[in-house]
């Protein structure tokens, strides 16, 4: 029989026989309920040949089914009542959601359930969406800005699913067909891989009377895994892209700690503090006071037993090295000087802020349970980690982003009409 169990925020656990889990966040005050469907699978969960199958899924699921025999009929479902339907697929991770008017929940459970778990995957629509992707793909590869990223983390994980784009490649996916996609479908969207969660104007039985049905006949077993993190590069090393672009475009930092590591919040506040906001340290140092960008930022990306932080910077490219030689030098600060009391409680008070505004949203508090739960096991309530936020030092600070930037060797990614690495990576050194 089912179990569920209720926390203290209100939002209540269930937990099917075949090891789904539902999860409803009653938001009564709210017109809207959202719901979202979560698969812990993704770009790392691929071989090789399999480049770009967890995204080519997501689009397919959309190109008909059992009940809406057309993308037209799907789409039409959720937005003939004013609704949202739409999905993503990160590194370890696909979502798929709807957002509706309260007393259109059944519509919504019926469309998601539907596309999900009766497919047509025709071979005429799976070859029209591939020419899709395939456009996708090369409209990203012709943006720097965006691509960079992707060339950074071939620098971060060589040889690994996390250094490949999530799209794939050209390649890649010009050799995955249907027989090879109802394969991945049948390993990975498996019952203890799917989270569902709801929020919004909703009842916590009603939702389950809805969807418990839906799921009883889902595939059961334990789903196939995904390639284990390998260690961080030893040395510096920096990967040119050669592009006669008006605007250099950077990437450069390190791996960082999971989002199982207790530091991790101490690892937010610390990016929060380097580059978050125009009142970060990079905004007002490199932007404002030297005017050496328009945009830069930075980032902490945790991932299940690993992830990676680090620094985007656009500037003019006879710049370039001025530009990352003033990013290493606030690289520098963070890891050996005190944060002063007032940039840590403001640092503080953002991402505090940041949580509490981005929740207000039904679709927001569906994916944030959902996420947090298909990810790592638990919902750790908002409470609590305010609580934890409340407590870093600037001691805390200064230690983990030592460890994530002075002690690993930094990498660098860059997109540019460079001739030469050979400046861009002597300002790597740390020493």
């Amino acid at each position: 029989m089912p179990s569920s169990t209720k926390s203290s925020s209100g939002h209540t656990l269930e937990v099917l026989d075949n090891g789904a889990r539902l999860v409803t966040a009653p938001m009564r005050e709210r017109n809207s309920a959202s719901l979202a469907l979560l698969y812990r699978v993704g770009s790392r969960y691929e071989r090789p040949e399999q480049a770009g199958i967890s995204h080519f899924v997501e689009h397919m699921l959309f190109k008909g089914s059992a009940g809406y025999p057309t993308s037209k009929e799907v789409a039409e479902a959720i937005e003939g009542v004013g609704g949202d339907l739409n999905a993503a697929t990160d590194k370890e991770m696909t979502l798929y959601y709807a957002k509706v008017p309260g007393e259109k929940l059944e519509l919504a459970v019926d469309v998601l359930c539907d596309i999900v778990q009766t497919p047509k995957l025709e071979a005429e629509e799976f070859d029209k969406e591939r020419e899709v992707i395939i456009e996708e793909l090369r409209m990203y590869l012709d943006s720097p800005a965006d691509h960079v990223h992707t060339v950074f983390e071939e620098v971060l994980w060589p040889g690994h699913p996390l250094g490949v784009d999530i799209a794939g490649t050209e390649e890649s996916l010009r050799g995955i067909d249907v027989s090879a996609m109802r394969g991945y479908l049948e390993s990975h969207y498996r019952a203890p891989a799917l989270v569902v969660t709801v929020a919004g104007n909703v009842d916590h039985r009603r939702f389950t009377e809805l969807l418990a049905p839906r799921l009883s006949g889902w595939p059961v077993g334990e789903p196939a895994g995904f390639a284990a993190s390998t260690p961080a590069p030893a040395e510096p090393n920096v990967k040119l892209l050669a592009k006669d672009t008006e605007q250099a475009h950077i990437v450069l930092g390190t791996r960082c700690v999971s989002y199982f590591h207790p530091d991790r919040y101490i690892l937010d506040i610390a990016n929060g503090i380097l580059g978050e906001g125009m009142s970060s340290r990079l905004f007002l140092e490199v932007r404002e006071r030297r005017g050496l960008c328009y945009d830069v930022h930075s980032w902490a990306g945790k991932l299940a037993d690993s992830g990676s932080a680090g620094v985007y910077v656009g500037t003019e490219p006879k710049k370039a090295e001025e530009a990352v030689r003033a990013v290493v030098e606030e690289l520098r600060k963070l890891c050996d000087e005190p944060v002063g009391e007032a940039e840590l409680t403001k640092a503080k008070e953002y991402y505090k802020g940041r949580l509490l505004l981005y929740l207000e949203s039904t679709s927001s508090m569906a994916s944030w349970l959902g996420s947090q739960l298909l990810l790592t096991g638990e919902i750790v309530e908002p409470a609590e980690i305010l609580t934890v936020v409340d407590a870093i030092t600037a001691e805390d600070v200064r230690r983990v982003a030592r460890e994530t930037y002075a002690e690993q060797a930094l990498q660098l990614a860059a997109i540019g009409p460079f001739k030469s690495e050979d400046g861009l990576r002597a300002l790597l050194d740390w020493n």
